[in-house]
């Protein structure tokens, strides 16, 4: 049986020695089953996320990263001529993003192609970490990989931090699959700790490395908070669960252990220079931007209710079982979310399903035979996964050449490099594309209108800058309208839809071939 390090350790096995092998004592090493399969989902994944261009969000990081490598220490807004100071994009995921960048010359989001692997790295070796702390059943990490990747709805769920095959090849680069994948590893640690109590003496030597692992412990936490504060509300969550489900006896010695993981946690995020992460917690700017989370949850989840046979079962063991306990916690603070109008609380739905999933992961990996209930959830949860494999989740992995069926893809947005080669990082554009307004500050120019809200931008002002970009769009807006607006932002380029009449003082300068977009100078 593998040791507890889960997806680190391989088998080991000893065999009669025969010639050389006999001078290395007859070991042979063995891969365990979630090495082989995790190494194969890695590959598979990792040319999947490769093969799509980038979309929807990835502008957004994208920009960042551009940000950062022009003024590492001080940069400015991620999408508009304006101060960057308090910005929670510029967390410590992005700053190192940003040195990468600005050591290889590497641009946004060629930088964002390069993190995908990475993240997907960090998240397999968490989910192997933490499965392994729930069970040592070798099959446990394969089902609950697979599980957290099929088992989602029949409708497409397409948000960061959503982990199904479909929305993987969007949001692998994403900062919140990095904080996912750290997640996982902190809630390891955490009942590794919390179930285990003679990992740590109060005596000597030992009971200082002891303190200082509890101590690394809360700076892992308060990584993830600053990474992707809303992933930290779902990691919280889940180490509150493994800490009252396993934690025995709570002794003085037990108290000052965990009060120093959330000190050093809270110190950690409190410390970093570029933003206040503390302060997020009443900022409701993206509220109005997260209510479609609500909309069509059953379509988008019902798949994953296979895994509630799995979770009552536990729960019948054991009203402290912490995936109970996990799941319960994570869905009051949906349904707060939905109340309270705080509807971002709606971003932890996707880690939300961990429990379910990995609830039923560890009870198909029980040994054979199987009682005839255990059968019938294995026939449940087979039925369930090709479900949503063939109606969602085939197009991630099935390119549309060696696609039999039709498959729905990812999405395939256009490419602006054709436009950003004109103009120059740090000049103001106006657009009135979907798609052209969330991608073009990715490769260095500003927006006159951010498009997404920002703590580091007042949501008021941000919006009057929308309303003067409309007004500049408008068919009846008069050339000393524009030319007011364009002074006013220091606009030097218009990017076009191909039903949007260029303004006479502009001059087109390119255009694309695939969308018909045009690319004009004015100023």
């Amino acid at each position: 049986m593998n040791g507890p390090s889960g997806a680190a350790t391989g088998v080991l096995t000893r065999r009669v020695a025969r010639g050389a092998t006999a001078l290395r004592g007859g070991r042979v090493w063995r891969p365990t089953p979630y090495q082989a399969a995790g190494f194969l989902f890695f590959l598979v994944m990792t040319l999947a996320y490769w093969r799509v261009p980038l979309c929807c969000d990835a502008g957004q990081h994208a920009a960042v990263v551009e940000r950062l490598k022009a003024h590492l220490l001080a940069p400015r807004h991620p999408m508009a001529d304006l101060p960057g100071a308090g910005s929670p994009y510029y967390s410590p995921y992005a700053v190192a993003e940003g040195a990468f960048a600005r050591l290889t010359g590497l641009g946004g989001w060629q930088v964002l192609r390069v993190a995908g692997p990475v993240n997907l790295l960090v998240l397999l070796t968490g989910i192997g970490r933490f499965v392994r702390v729930l069970t040592p059943r070798p099959w446990a990490p394969v089902l609950a990989l697979a599980a957290m990747t099929l088992l989602w709805g029949t409708e497409r769920a397409w948000w960061s931090g959503y982990l199904g095959l479909m929305s993987m090849t969007g949001n692998l680069g994403y900062p919140s699959t990095f904080a996912i994948g750290l997640a996982f590893w902190a809630w390891a640690l955490t009942g590794e700790r919390a179930r285990d109590p003679r990992r740590v003496r109060f005596v000597g030597p030992s009971g200082l490395r002891g303190l200082a692992g509890f101590a690394a412990l809360g700076a892992l936490y308060g990584l993830v908070l600053l990474v992707h504060p809303i992933t930290a509300v779902a990691a919280v969550l889940g180490a509150l669960a493994l800490v009252a489900g396993w934690q025995r006896g709570w002794s003085g010695a037990v108290v000052v252990r965990w009060a120093l993981t959330a000190g050093v946690a809270l110190a950690v995020a409190a410390a970093w220079p570029y933003f206040d992460v503390l302060g997020l917690a009443g900022d409701d700017s993206v509220d109005a931007m997260h209510r479609r989370l609500y909309d069509g949850l059953a379509g988008h989840f019902w798949l994953a209710l296979a895994g509630l046979p799995a979770l009552w079962a536990r729960a019948r063991r054991s009203a402290r079982d912490p995936l109970v306990l996990m799941f319960a916690a994570d869905c009051l603070v949906v349904a707060y979310g939905y109340v309270s109008g705080h509807y971002t609380y709606g971003r932890i739905l996707g880690l939300t399903l961990v429990a379910p999933q990995f609830a039923l992961a560890v009870e198909l990996a029980a040994p054979r035979p199987w009682r005839p209930g255990r059968r019938v959830l294995g026939a449940l949860a087979a039925v369930a996964a090709c479900t949503g494999f063939l109606t969602v989740q085939a197009g991630a992995v099935v390119p549309r050449s060696l696609d039999p069926v039709g498959f729905e893809q990812p999405p395939r947005w256009p490419s602006y490099d054709w436009a950003a080669r004109h103009i120059r990082p740090g000049e103001a554009v106006i657009t009135d594309g979907y798609y052209a307004v969330h991608a073009i500050a990715g490769y260095g120019p500003d927006l006159a209108a951010p498009a997404w809200p920002d703590a580091a931008l007042d949501e008021r002002e941000r919006l009057r800058r929308v309303a003067d970009v409309r007004a500049y769009l408008s068919p009846a807006s008069t050339r000393a309208e524009r030319v007011a607006v364009a002074r006013r932002y220091r606009v030097r380029w218009l990017l076009l839809t191909r039903w949007r009449p260029v303004p006479p003082e502009a001059v087109v300068v390119d255009w694309s071939r695939r969308t018909g977009e045009v690319l004009a100078r004015v100023g």
